[in-house]
């Protein structure tokens, strides 16, 4: 199936994934996970988390973070709306089904958009950074945390023998960090003011942009 990863496709990997989604991305994920929560509570405000999935995430924020969670998947929202009740989370403000690419939400709108483990899910990366950027307030934080694909070497090696069950999660395992280089020229409005390999293993990065 290559590079390209229909949005029907990738709704439904996560519909089936659902039940077993926490358990197996709760651990794995949990260090990243933390460091963005971390500081986007200190940015505060607004916060848009894209690729809320089944609300792992909004229990772990400052209650005085006003949070908004969008997903491409009802079965996963389904769940953290259950979690939002049953928690009694009165920060989140709006949990709903919603294209990355095509947010319904003004420009300037949120201090921070955190977007975990979201970019190398989507069928247009750029265009969804791009729509990213137009919702987030002047000043406004970028967080995103991804599998960004080693150049050389074992975990090279490692990636390219992961790759066709990566697809099937819906994930790019060769996202390149120049792709992100090239997009944030392009987009013009944004500067890189951190990048930091995560755990397990520096798999993934943290990668932080300030909106001009």
């Amino acid at each position: 199936m290559g590079n390209d990863i229909d949005r029907a496709g990738v709704a439904k990997a996560y519909g089936r994934w659902a039940p077993v989604y926490d358990f197996v991305f709760g651990k794995v994920f949990d260090p990243g996970r933390q460091s963005t929560i971390a500081i986007a509570d200190t940015i505060g405000g607004r916060i848009l988390d894209v690729g809320v999935g089944t609300g792992l995430s909004l229990a772990d924020y400052a209650s005085t973070t006003k949070l908004y969670g969008v997903d491409i998947s009802e079965p996963m929202l389904r769940k953290a709306q259950q979690r939002v009740r049953s928690l009694n989370l009165t920060n989140v403000e709006t949990l709903a089904v919603m294209d990355a690419k095509h947010l319904a939400f003004a420009d300037s709108f949120f201090d921070a958009v955190v977007a975990q483990f979201v970019i190398t899910a989507v069928p247009d990366p750029e265009a969804t950074l791009d729509d990213f950027v137009r919702v987030l307030k002047p000043g406004g934080e970028l967080i995103l945390v991804n599998h960004i694909g080693a150049e050389r070497g074992p975990r090279r090696l490692f990636e390219l023998a992961f790759a066709p069950l990566a697809r099937r999660l819906g994930w790019r395992p060769e996202f390149p960090w120049q792709r992100l280089v090239d997009w944030a020229a392009k987009n013009g409005g944004v500067t890189l003011f951190e990048h930091r390999p995560m755990p397990p293993m520096g798999h993934f990065s943290l990668i932080r942009y300030r909106k001009s």
